[in-house]
């Protein structure tokens, strides 16, 4: 009798069964996941925590490191993740010498000359609008014809165009 262990038992909560003590600390542990996991869910918008239990170890890591540290940390995020660090707004604007780096450009049409039929047809032809979006495309020139459009792509747009007598060119 001595030789024997004694587990702890605690009732279940049909109070028929019992089963080991370590069990229901196990299920108290899993309950708490589960809530901080409900939690997170309810504050997934775009108000975070600062001392939010999940990151606080990261947050401190990354406190403790120096500045260049922290840029190599950047370009293995970078690397990694398939993501670029540079802000939306610095990546949108640029010099005219950094425009012809570009590999996307817009198509604006400057005016229209002499063929203005034409020129509605080769708009039409291009953007895929109907005869009254095309004509009033080009009513209001100076205007956008195609945004983000490869290099390439545009050459040939502005060469059609540019026969039938308009100007465009590309930014």
């Amino acid at each position: 009798m001595a030789e024997e262990k004694e587990q702890k038992v605690a009732p279940t909560p049909t109070g028929s069964e019992s089963r080991p003590q370590e069990s229901v600390g196990k299920e108290k542990k899993e309950g708490k996941k589960e809530e901080e996991k409900e939690e997170t869910k309810e504050t997934s918008d775009d108000s975070v925590d600062v001392n939010d239990k999940r990151f606080v170890k990261i947050i401190e890591a990354i406190g403790d490191m120096s500045v260049i540290d922290l840029a190599d940390l950047v370009k293995v995020f970078e690397k990694k993740f398939g993501v670029s660090a540079v802000a939306p707004a610095a990546a949108g604007g640029g010099t005219a010498e950094g425009d012809e780096e570009k590999s996307e450009v817009d198509v604006i049409l400057e005016a229209v000359g002499g063929q203005k039929i034409n020129v509605i047809k080769a708009v039409k032809e291009i953007t895929g609008l109907g005869l009254k979006e095309s004509k009033e495309l080009i009513d209001n020139a100076p205007k956008a014809i195609k945004e983000s459009v490869k290099r390439e792509e545009a050459e040939k747009m502005q060469k059609k165009l540019s026969e039938v007598g308009a100007t465009v060119n590309l930014k």
